[in-house]
C-alpha cells in the first residue's frame, strides 16, 4: 500500500510542479530531478487517446534506471479562483497494487487467466493467474506488445491474430486451443474468450480476455474418443495376435510411447485354461510397438516367452486383477527397468527417460488372458488415476475381443478336426475312376462350414461320387455333416438309385430339423449331389438336391456343365428329385464341387463357372495338379466359404473283362452255366478261383431258378476282384438264416458268404441282382 500515495502536480503548461515520495519510489526520480521538467519527458511513449479522454488508464514511464514501468494513473483537474484550469493532480500506482474495489479484487484474484490489452495489442492489465501463466510479474509486461513477450510459435501467432480480429471487427470470439505457455512445462488445453472493451461514448478502447485451463476436460474427451476409436479398431478379425496388434496401434502414440501385449500360451492354442501360478508368471509376447521405428525399447522379441517375477508391476497387476501404476523413483519400477536393461542392453538408450508405466491385466468373462503394458518416455505427464481407469476400460474391451478370437480359434480347431475325421483320408481302391480332391476350410469369421465329399465303392465295379454342403458354420454344421456322411454311406450300401437315395436323405434332414427347436431348424438345411458311374456300361447316373451341376471335360478337351435338374435342397420337401443319365467316353473328367468354389457376394456365378470350365481344360501332369490349377484360377485370395473339389477321371472295363450268359429257368441249366463259367476262368488265367466260383455259381443260379423269376442272367467281371453277379426278375431280396441240423436247405447264402470276400444284393429296374466278390490277390 506504500505506493498508493504516489502523486504529482502538473500545471496547465504540462510542467511538473509537485512530486511525492511515492512517485519517487515508483519512478526512481527524486523531487529535485522531476520538478520543473515537462511531464512528457518522463513518459516512455505517448499517452493512449482513450486514456486522455477518460483521464485514467495505464501509461508507460521510463524508470530512472532505464527500464519501462507501467503505471495506472488518474488525473484530477485543478481550477483557480477565477475558474480557469490550473493544471492536474496525478495519482499513480502499479496496476493491481493497492486495489480496494470489489470489482478490482475479483479481477485480480480470479482463478482463470485474465488480461486487458489496448487496441495495439499491448498489455494494460493482468491478474495474478495470468502472471503465473506468463511466469513474470505484471510490471514486466505492462505496455509491451504481446508478440514481444512470447516465443515465436504457431499457437502464439494464432492468439495474436484473434486479438487483432476483435479490434478489427468489434465482435467477441471464443475458441479452444491446445498449446504451451511460457511458465508451464507442458502443453495445456485452453478455452479462451476475447471481447471488445468500449468507453462511455461507445468507442473501442481495448480488448479483454479470459482463458480457462480445460486440460482435464480435454484429456477426458481424448480418452473417450480413444475408447470410441478402439471399439471400431480392435477386434476387426477373429485372430488373437491381430487383435493384440490392434490394441497396441490404438494406444501408441496417443496414450503411450511404448506398449506391449503378453498372453498365456494356452490363449494362443486350443488347450484348456491352466491354473495361474501365484509367484512367477510366464507369458508370451504377441504384440508391441513404440514411437521409435523398430521398437528398440522391447527387451522381449515377438513370439518369445518371458517370466515376470513377483515384484514386477506386471505380476502385481495379474495377481490383483487391476491396473498397477508405477513411476520413476519407485523401487519396483527401478528394478523392472534394470532387469530390462540387463536382458537387452542394446535398447538401454531408448529406455532412458522412461518415467511412468501402467500394467493392466486382460480379463474377460472372469478369466485372465494376459497383460497389457504402457510406458511413457517422451510424454511429460505421469500416468494418473484417471489414466488407470481409462486403461482398465480399454483393456476390458480388448480382452473380450481377444477371448472371442480365442474361442473362435478353439471352435474352429475342434470343428476342423471333427470334419477331417469325417472326410475320407485315403480314398478306397477301385478301378472305375481315378480321383483327386481338395478341401479348403474357410478363413472367415463365420467359421468352418459343413462341406464334404466322398467316394464309395459299389458292387459291380461301380463307384459313387458324392459332394454336399450343410447350411451354417461351426461345430453344429460339422456334426450335421457327420450325420449325412454316415447316412449316405448307409444308403449307398443298399445300392439305391441317386434320386431315391436323395429322397431318403431328404426325409432324414426333415426329421433332424423337427427334433431341434427355434432358430436351429434353419441350420439343418443342406445340399447334395450323388452320382454313380458304371465302368462296364460307361454310364453316369446322377441327381442333385439344390446343388450346383458338375462340370464335364471330354477327352477332346471340351468342357461344359452337365445339364440336369438341381432339385430342392434337402429338408425343404415337396418336389421330387430327378435323375440324369449319360454315357461317357473313357478318360472323361467329372468335376464335383461345392458352391464356395463359384459363389461369392463379389463374384458373378456365371462368370466363375466359365472360369472353372476354362481351368479344367488347362494342361496338367496329373489330377492332383489339375485340382491346384482349378483352385488357383477360380478362387479369390480370401474365399468367404469352405470349398470342396472332387475330380474323377473315368475308366472303362473292356469286353475281355466281362462275360455274360442268359440262363434258362431250368434246373438242368445249372451244370451248363457252371461249366461255361469254369471255361471263362481258364481263359482269364484264373484257374485257382475255379473251385469257389463253381460253388458260388451253382448256389446263386439255383436260387434264382427256384425262388426268382425270369429273365435270369449270370455275369462275371474280372477287375481288381472277381465279381460274380446273378440277376433275375424278382424283387424279393434274399437273407441269411441259420439252418438247423435236420433242414434240407437254407445253407446256400451262408456258404457264399463264407467262401467270398463280400456279398450283397441290389434292386434293379428289372428285379434284383445278387453279387459276390473274390479276392484275386494271392494269400501267400
Amino acid at each position: 500500500m506504500e505506493d498508493a500515495s504516489a502523486a504529482a502536480i502538473i500545471d496547465a503548461r504540462g510542467i511538473v510542479t509537485g512530486w511525492s515520495e511515492g512517485a519517487r519510489r515508483l519512478t526512481g526520480y527524486p523531487a529535485q530531478e522531476a520538478v520543473g521538467r515537462a511531464a512528457r519527458e518522463l513518459l516512455a511513449e505517448a499517452v493512449p487517446p482513450e486514456a486522455v479522454s477518460a483521464r485514467s488508464g495505464t501509461v508507460m514511464v521510463r524508470h530512472r534506471d532505464g527500464y519501462l514501468v507501467g503505471l495506472r494513473v488518474r488525473a484530477c483537474a485543478v481550477t483557480g479562483p477565477d475558474g480557469e484550469s490550473g493544471g492536474y493532480v496525478i495519482t499513480a500506482a502499479s496496476p493491481g497494487r493497492g486495489e480496494t474495489s470489489l470489482a478490482g479484487l475479483a479481477f485480480q484474484q480470479a482463478s482463470m487467466s485474465m488480461s486487458v490489452f489496448d487496441t495495439s495489442q499491448r498489455y494494460l492489465r493482468l491478474n495474478e493467474a495470468a502472471c503465473h501463466v506468463m511466469g513474470v510479474p505484471e510490471e514486466t509486461l505492462l505496455g509491451r506488445h504481446f508478440p514481444e513477450t512470447v516465443a515465436e510459435a504457431e499457437h502464439m501467432r494464432g492468439f495474436n491474430w484473434h486479438l487483432r480480429h476483435v479490434v478489427e471487427t468489434g465482435r467477441a470470439v471464443r475458441y479452444e486451443s491446445f498449446a504451451g505457455a511460457p511458465a508451464l512445462n507442458r502443453e495445456h488445453a485452453w478455452v479462451t474468450e476475447m471481447w471488445p472493451v468500449r468507453d462511455a461514448a461507445g468507442e473501442l478502447v481495448g480488448t479483454a480476455l479470459a482463458a480457462f485451463d480445460s486440460t482435464e476436460q480435454y484429456w477426458a474427451r481424448q480418452r473417450l474418443a480413444l475408447l470410441n476409436e478402439a471399439a471400431a479398431a480392435i477386434g476387426t478379425t477373429l485372430d488373437v495376435v491381430r487383435t493384440a496388434e490392434e490394441l497396441v496401434g490404438v494406444v501408441v502414440p496417443r496414450f503411450a510411447d511404448f506398449a506391449s501385449v503378453d498372453l498365456f500360451d494356452w490363449v494362443l492354442g486350443a488347450d484348456e485354461q491352466p491354473t495361474v501360478p501365484a509367484s512367477e508368471i510366464a507369458l508370451r509376447r504377441v504384440a508391441h510397438g513404440s514411437v521409435t521405428e523398430g521398437t528398440p525399447e522391447a527387451a522381449v522379441h515377438l513370439g518369445e516367452a518371458d517370466v515376470y517375477t513377483a515384484f514386477s508391476p506386471i505380476a502385481r497387476a495379474m495377481r490383483e486383477g487391476g491396473a498397477v501404476l508405477s513411476q520413476a523413483g519407485e523401487p519396483a519400477f527401478m528394478r523392472w527397468v534394470a532387469e530390462r536393461n540387463s536382458r537387452a542392453p542394446k535398447g538401454r538408450p531408448y529406455r532412458e527417460g522412461a518415467h511412468s508405466m501402467l500394467a493392466v491385466p486382460l480379463r474377460a468373462r472372469g478369466t485372465t488372458l494376459g497383460v497389457a503394458v504402457a510406458v511413457r518416455v517422451a510424454q511429460a505427464d505421469d500416468y494418473g488415476a484417471d489414466d488407470a481407469v481409462f486403461a482398465e476400460e480399454l483393456a476390458s474391451r480388448a480382452a473380450v475381443c481377444v477371448d472371442n478370437a480365442r474361442r473362435f480359434a478353439r471352435e474352429r480347431t475342434t470343428a476342423l478336426a471333427l470334419q477331417h475325421s469325417l472326410l475320407p483320408r485315403g480314398l478306397p481302391g477301385q478301378a472305375a475312376v481315378q480321383v483327386a480332391h481338395r478341401y479348403l476350410p474357410s478363413g472367415s469369421a463365420a467359421g468352418i462350414g459343413g462341406d464334404w465329399f466322398d467316394v464309395i465303392p459299389l458292387s459291380g465295379s461301380r463307384v459313387a461320387l458324392v459332394v454336399g454342403d450343410v447350411v451354417g458354420h461351426g461345430i453344429p454344421s460339422t456334426a450335421t455333416m457327420g450325420r449325412l456322411v454316415t447316412a449316405v454311406r448307409t444308403l449307398a450300401d443298399v445300392d439305391l438309385p441317386p434320386d431315391e437315395l436323395l429322397t431318403h436323405l431328404d426325409d432324414l434332414v426333415t426329421h433332424l430339423a423337427s427334433d431341434d427347436q427355434g432358430d436351429e431348424v434353419a441350420e439343418l438345411g443342406a445340399t447334395c449331389l450323388y452320382a454313380v458311374y458304371d465302368p462296364v456300361t460307361r454310364r453316369l447316373n446322377l441327381a442333385a438336391a439344390g446343388h450346383p451341376a458338375p462340370a464335364l471335360v471330354l477327352p477332346d478337351g471340351s468342357a461344359r456343365l452337365i445339364p440336369m435338374s438341381a432339385g430342392p435342397p434337402l429338408g425343404v420337401g415337396g418336389l421330387p428329385f430327378e435323375a440324369t443319365e449319360l454315357q461317357l467316353p473313357e478318360g472323361s473328367v467329372v468335376a464335383l464341387y461345392t458352391d464356395g468354389l463359384v459363389e461369392d457376394r463379389d463374384r458373378d456365378v456365371d462368370h466363375a463357372t466359365d472360369e472353372l470350365c476354362r481351368a479344367l481344360t488347362m494342361p496338367a501332369d496329373s489330377l492332383d495338379a489339375l485340382c491346384d490349377t482349378v483352385l488357383k484360377a477360380v478362387l479369390p485370395e480370401e474365399p468367404g466359404d469352405d470349398v470342396a473339389l472332387l475330380l474323377a477321371r473315368t475308366r472303362a472295363l473292356g469286353a475281355d473283362q466281362v462275360a455274360t450268359w442268359d440262363v434258362t429257368p431250368d434246373p438242368a441249366e445249372v451244370a451248363t452255366t457252371r461249366q461255361a463259367a469254369t471255361e471263362q476262368l481258364t481263359a482269364w488265367g484264373l484257374d485257382e478261383t475255379a473251385f469257389v466260383t463253381e460253388l458260388v455259381v451253382s448256389e446263386l443260379v439255383t436260387n434264382a431258378i427256384r425262388y426268382g423269376a425270369p429273365p435270369i442272367q449270370l455275369r462275371l467281371i474280372r477287375d481288381r476282384t472277381l465279381i460274380c453277379e446273378v440277376s433275375d426278375g424278382s424283387s424279393t431280396s434274399p437273407h441269411l438264416r441259420r439252418a438247423h441240423q435236420d433242414d434240407e436247405g437254407g445253407r446256400g447264402l451262408l456258404l457264399v458268404a463264407q467262401l467270398t470276400q463280400r456279398w450283397g444284393s441290389r434292386q434293379t429296374t428289372r428285379g434284383k441282382t445278387i453279387w459276390c466278390e473274390q479276392s484275386l490277390t494271392p494269400l501267400f
